[in-house]
């Protein structure tokens, strides 16, 4: 008898970026928890930490101090992703880590031929093991993340919910639409999403709303709440999930693992899954 799953699998990876210019809104958070939650769906997931600050490949568990090969290795060196890929600590989680000599990389790219295209064709060579790419881009709108954009299907834009949050919004949805213009046509908002919400404050209720108001569909049903759990998790070097999945922000981002799923039609039952031998 075949066993009965509910979910599907792509032939070849969803590329997703989460990107945001702004620091401080949660970014790197939700690329780590956003990745572990779909590994944990049992998707096939890879998480390519394209910040310098490689606080993607440290949240997951790795020392710095014992990575020998990163994307700067795949970016300038070309090295393969395949030889660069690093095992998490949860199945179907795999990470492409990230080195501080990422920060000089936007220099020696400068005179390469479509140096915009570079990680779209590394990630090209291991899209077809994956249903997951989530890439974490550093907060700035360099070579670097415009080379992130080029590569993926799709956005994520965290928002923090404060006074600020729409400063700087209209200057990353500018970059994705001059991306689109000129480099990737196909590239989509996923979602803006919403983070470090403290419903007992009357500010981030407005924020919100006035998210809401201004880009209506853009914006994710999911809301990440200000979470000491969430918080504390990159500390021991694990997602959340694994670190105390009974959080308000573990089931925050199950919960948008499960809304992007909905969206990119990906949660019903396979047809051939429906019959029985």
């Amino acid at each position: 008898m075949r066993k009965i799953t509910s979910t599907i699998h792509l032939t070849m990876a969803k590329i997703i970026g989460v990107a945001n210019q702004k620091g401080g809104v949660g970014k790197t958070t939700t690329a780590i928890n956003l990745a572990a939650s779909l590994a944990i769906l049992e998707f096939r997931t890879l998480l390519v930490d394209a910040d310098p600050q490689a606080n993607s490949t440290t949240g997951v568990g790795f020392d710095l101090q014992n990575i020998t090969k990163s994307l700067y290795d795949c970016m300038v060196n070309e090295a393969q992703a395949k030889d660069v890929l690093l095992k998490t600590a949860i199945p179907h989680l795999d990470l492409i880590p990230s080195h501080i000599d990422l920060v000089g990389a936007e220099i020696e790219m400068i005179n390469y031929p479509n140096r915009e295209l570079v990680m779209k064709k590394i990630l090209e060579s291991v899209a077809q093991d994956y249903d997951f790419i989530i890439i974490d881009c550093s907060p700035s709108l360099g070579l670097i993340t415009v080379n992130a954009l080029t590569a993926a299907n799709s956005v994520v834009i965290p928002v923090q919910t404060e006074f600020f949050a729409l400063e700087g919004l209209g200057k990353l949805l500018n970059t994705v639409k001059i991306v689109q213009n000129r480099l990737n046509p196909d590239l989509k908002i996923e979602g803006i999403l919403m983070t470090m919400y403290d419903g007992r404050l009357r500010l981030c209720n407005q924020v919100v709303s006035e998210v809401r108001r201004h880009f209506e569909d853009m914006v994710f049903s999911s809301i990440i709440h200000r979470n000491t759990r969430l918080s504390e998790a990159p500390s021991v070097g694990k997602p959340v999930i694994l670190y105390d999945s009974d959080s308000k922000g573990a089931v925050n981002y199950l919960n948008l693992a499960k809304e992007i799923l909905q969206k990119n039609n990906m949660t019903r039952i396979r047809q051939e899954d429906k019959v029985m031998e």
